[in-house]
């Protein structure tokens, strides 16, 4: 009650802020644009955890060289993997405490049945602070649900498309398709979603001579293209050999334009370094973990298909929240188990050559 806080001895400013915080329900905390409970999310860096990426599957109908092992995964039975009202009960919890921005992630999350339902489900907490929903895709099979997911509260997309090129694509990924993808990035862009991003990850020998022309997809669209450097995850044979860098591509691209080519400004918690060429409505940008990492800005922990939350892209620590859930662990149960965790992220991940004979999961397993 308000009138037992004043009726103490006096307090030093700060912790009577705190005092009258608690005293509100959660809900009305979040909307004053404050987190209810900002040690939760904070780790020992000071870094506040906002944005939560949730893998709702891991099968997938591309076999994309950098995420799928040659020789496939054992999936997971479907019995150990996360419900639709795990997923939702879980989201809750991470919004609750702070979190405004969830992604969807896969394997593809397009071929999940109920895919349109769990972003409706999840749209229903924007009145306890979440402010945005987007997914990761491969864009296969995503156009006929583009206007279903767009009603249902999706806010944007991010489209992976490694090359133009159909025989290339078919190198990639092992599979067909590479039409399929840049008709449902054409018609994303012509949905009202907020944003529209193709993801491309760029590999040497394999698709570094066609940056320039993914540039050129921000001619006349509202795209934002993420060159990504290549990852090392188990299965993918990375080697430092393949890895084409940001300083590499920036270097081609000053060649080709010129002073046309324009920085952007550094956005909050930034994956992305961002450029435009001057005139052109899209953007473009270079996601740079192995050469310039961003560990310092991460505000991102995920929560894979099977329920184990990891709170670092490279790190192998997991725990499992999928368990604390089917043993009818509490809400603040739950939320202990996520600050322990989020308290033991490291400061930065390791350099590459050495994440590369760390063991991981395969990039599919862990969610895009």
């Amino acid at each position: 009650m308000l009138w037992s806080i004043a009726a103490q001895p006096a307090l030093p400013t700060h912790r009577i802020a705190r005092s009258l915080s608690s005293a509100l329900p959660a809900t009305i905390r979040h909307s004053a644009n404050e987190s209810p409970e900002p040690s939760v999310l904070q780790d020992m860096f000071g870094r506040f955890h906002n944005y939560l990426r949730i893998s709702v599957t891991e099968r997938c109908n591309l076999r994309c060289k950098y995420c799928m092992p040659e020789e496939g995964i054992d999936l997971t039975k479907s019995s150990q993997l996360l419900t639709t009202p795990e997923i939702l009960r879980i989201a809750r919890i991470f919004v609750q405490q702070g979190v405004t921005k969830i992604r969807l992630t896969g394997g593809e999350p397009s071929i999940r049945k109920d895919i349109v339902e769990l972003v409706r489900g999840l749209n229903e907490l924007r009145p306890l602070g979440l402010r945005q929903i987007a997914m990761t895709t491969n864009g296969i099979a995503l156009r006929r649900k583009l206007e279903p997911l767009r009603a249902a509260g999706m806010d944007g997309l991010n489209i992976s498309l490694d090359t133009r090129d159909p025989r290339k694509f078919e190198l990639f990924t092992r599979r067909s398709g590479c039409t399929h993808v840049l008709q449902t990035i054409a018609q994303a862009s012509a949905l009202d979603f907020e944003f529209v991003k193709v993801n491309v990850v760029v590999m040497r020998g394999q698709n570094e001579d066609e940056v320039s022309r993914f540039v050129e997809m921000t001619h006349e669209d509202p795209l934002d293209v993420r060159f990504i450097e290549y990852m090392p995850f188990d299965g993918n044979k990375w080697g430092r050999q393949k890895l084409v860098s940001y300083r590499e591509m920036l270097d081609g691209l000053v060649r080709i334009y010129g002073d046309r080519l324009e920085r952007l400004p550094l956005e909050p918690n930034h994956t992305a370094k961002g450029f435009k060429i001057k005139g052109y409505k899209g953007q473009f940008g270079f996601i740079t973990s192995m050469t310039r990492s961003f560990c310092s800005e991460c505000n991102r922990v995920r929560v894979m298909a099977d329920g184990n939350l990891k709170v670092c892209l490279f790190g192998n620590t997991e725990v499992s929240l999928r368990d604390l859930l089917r043993s009818g662990a509490s809400n603040a149960q739950i939320v202990d188990t996520i600050s322990q965790a989020i308290k033991r992220k490291k400061q930065a991940h390791a350099g590459m050559d050495i994440l590369s004979q760390m063991p991981n999961r395969p990039m599919i397993k862990i969610g895009g």
